[in-house]
């Protein structure tokens, strides 16, 4: 069983002139600015090396409003047990297990210019997670509640242990201006949050505002390369910028730091999101990212530049965006399908719920852009507290999907599924067109695999981004886009919903949509989701030719489907035409049945058979093989996987083909 990973034969000059064919000449030309940037030792010019002590940066005044920051003896929980971890110089990346707190680097540091590119299988994340001082939020949260002077005095410890390490513009923690723009926003929380300790010291909170002026300065030169990105780069760079001028009013730089950040976070937030609300990264958690980042602006507005509220457009685009999220969110767990890219951003940790609980940005951002609270008061609100989103009344959410855009979400009883189809008019991510992501009773039963890690050592090497582990199909080994790079998908699948029916009540109950991913082959897929009493489903997988003439010999076509399941106890009963497997969940077995319709264009000697495989963290359970060590995981969080079973199902027939796939629950309550 080989994985279906495309091989393309373009040299490198190709690739290029393809890739600037279809990323567009703009964003080329701002990268190819940057890079000469680089090479030519411009920027290293422009962020010379210096004590951030140098000069004065003013006092640093309270950036954030702190008009509905939490009640100190008020409903939520502090987050204790995490703070004291980092008491004791462990944190939590991503989420994740505590590890050690790594904020020094081998002397002598080099210009930050000479760190931009990372030696093969270095994972830098590692070592700039630590620095965006995200823990920083922890320790200013049990502060608040509790008065404890621990907790001041571990942040001015590991603060000044870094400053002292870490020289401006000097070290890998320099070279990424979206991680200066991050700690810098943790820099101006903490100079709020801790400002009536005695541990927060004249002397201190003067290097901390020297130290935010230095993060403010390395922004600009390098703004470029965030333009050219058209990310959540430029978004975070912008809000750093922004804030800067509101922390330090008396900096010569700051009106021009307000002038650039305002600018440049409007225009991304106008024309990253899309009218739908879809966001350009097609990512749940960079969109989680997107709207924390509005609403702390929206914070900092408020306390610092009343006279300047967003624009309607962008306000617009905030609320699709609110509007689109909450569409994926479970209402039982408040989780969404880990859709796209997933890198473990979290940028501001200020709820106590775990990281794939999504309901701390949903009710903040609904009360702020949609002027409502989709869910009732519960320990998802502290979020919006610290992000001074207005009290609103209660209202139910609204999970009614629009019938013209996206996400198609549809709800039965007791479950809801997502089919994936995406119009990219940016670089996508992810080759996940069409994958189908379903829930039941709180618990995520076809799921997509999450990313686990950028840049490791093969098959880590961002593998989980190809359509062969999300669950749609593959055909003839091949992905759905030439895979062009880590990073970079070429020859973009582009979706279409084909139809679609509607229940008296206004929600979906089935729909249909194609992608033209295979049309070198000259191939559609299309899929069809269908929500049936009971709770059962039906998703019918068709690969039909994409042009009706006739005359043309058939050609015979590998089909991969693809279904990622929790690790749970398993039986499976393997047939020519049939498969059933069973698996264990909390609330009984769950059947899915994968058979191909009957065919009444071929004769029953002639009909196609099903190989069916399962696999476990990369190993062969059931089936013909070989294991490929990249099935039957899952990554929930950025550089943490964890077993999951792979059920593939293969087929070599003439297009058209036909699959069915049925999922039942048990009815039990």
């Amino acid at each position: 069983m080989t994985l279906p990973v495309q091989k393309t034969p373009f040299t490198r000059l190709q690739l290029a002139f393809k890739a600037l064919q279809q990323l567009g000449p703009s964003q080329s030309a701002l990268y190819a600015l940057y890079q000469l940037g680089l090479r030519t030792g411009h920027y290293r010019r422009l962020t010379p090396s210096f004590s951030a002590a140098r000069g004065s940066a003013g006092t640093i005044h309270p950036a954030l409003s702190t008009a509905c920051w939490p009640q100190e003896h008020g409903p939520f929980t502090p987050p204790i047990a995490e703070a004291d971890e980092i008491l004791s110089g462990k944190v939590r990346l991503f989420g994740g297990a505590p590890v050690p707190l790594a904020l020094t680097q081998p002397a002598p540091l080099p210009h930050w210019t000479a760190c931009e590119k990372t030696p093969p299988g270095e994972d830098i994340k590692f070592t700039w997670e630590p620095a965006r001082f995200g823990w920083a939020f922890i320790l200013g949260r049990a502060y608040h509640f509790t008065h404890d002077e621990r907790y001041p005095a571990a942040f001015w410890q590991f603060a000044e242990t870094f400053l002292e390490a870490n020289p401006p513009n000097l070290g890998p923690h320099w070279s990424s201006a979206q991680e200066v723009a991050l700690r810098l926003l943790a820099f101006t929380f903490a100079a709020q949050v801790f400002g009536p300790s005695a541990h927060s010291s004249p002397a201190r909170l003067a290097r901390l505002g020297g130290a935010i002026a230095a993060h403010a300065e390395r922004i600009p030169p390098t703004l470029v390369y965030a333009r050219a990105q058209n990310n959540n780069h430029l978004i975070s760079e912008a809000v750093g910028l922004y804030t800067a001028a509101a922390a330090l009013p008396e900096h010569p730089s700051a009106p021009r730091w307000r002038r650039l950040g305002w600018k440049w976070l409007n225009h991304a937030l106008q024309t990253q999101i899309s009218p739908d609300g879809a966001y350009a990264q097609q990512s749940a958690n960079y969109h989680r990212l997107v709207l924390q980042a509005a609403l702390w602006a929206a914070s900092v507005q408020a306390a610092s530049f009343s006279d300047q509220p967003f624009p309607e457009p962008t306000r617009q685009r905030l609320a699709a965006a609110t509007r689109w999220l909450l569409s994926l969110a479970d209402q039982q767990s408040g989780g969404l399908p880990n859709l796209g890219p997933n890198d473990g951003a979290y940028i501001f940790p200020l709820s106590s719920l775990p990281f794939a609980d999504y309901r701390p940005i949903l009710q903040a951002a609904a009360q702020v852009f949609l002027g409502q609270r989709p869910f009732p008061s519960g320990p998802w609100d502290e979020m919006a507290h610290w992000l001074s989103a207005a009290p609103q009344a209660d209202h139910p959410a609204n999970h009614t999907p629009s019938k013209t855009g996206t996400p198609c979400v549809i709800h039965a009883a007791r479950s809801w599924a997502y089919l994936r189809s995406a119009h990219f008019t940016s670089r996508p991510g992810h080759a996940d067109q069409l994958h189908v992501d379903l829930w039941w009773r709180g618990i995520n039963i076809a799921q997509d695999p999450g990313t686990y890690r950028y840049n490791a050592p093969a098959p880590w090497d961002n593998t989980l981004a190809q359509a062969c582990v999300h669950n749609t199909i593959t055909i003839d080994n091949l992905d759905q886009m030439t895979r062009a790079g880590r990073f970079l998908y070429l020859d973009w699948a582009q979706a279409e919903h084909s139809a679609q029916e509607s229940a008296p009540d206004g929600t979906w109950q089935r729909a249909a949509a194609r992608h033209n991913g295979y049309r070198r082959l000259g191939l559609i897929h299309q899929r069809t989701l269908t929500a049936q009493a009971g709770d059962c489903w039906q998703i019918l997988d068709q690969v039909l030719p994409a042009s009706s003439a006739g005359g043309q010999e058939q050609r015979r076509h590998t089909i991969r489907l693809h279904w990622l399941l929790p690790d749970w106890q398993w039986d499976i009963e393997d047939q020519p035409q049939h498969t059933l497997l069973r698996i264990l969940s909390p609330h009984g077995w769950v059947n899915v049945t994968v058979e191909i319709p009957n065919r009444p264009d071929l004769k029953s000697g002639a009909h196609p058979t099903l190989s069916t495989s399962l696999m476990h963290a990369g190993s062969l359970l059931h089936g013909p093989g070989p294991a490929s060590p990249i099935q039957g995981w899952t990554s929930p969080t950025y550089g943490d996987k964890i077993p999951a079973l792979a059920l593939i199902i293969d087929l070599v027939a003439p297009a058209p083909i036909s699959i069915l796939t049925s999922f039942s629950f048990p009815t039990e309550p």
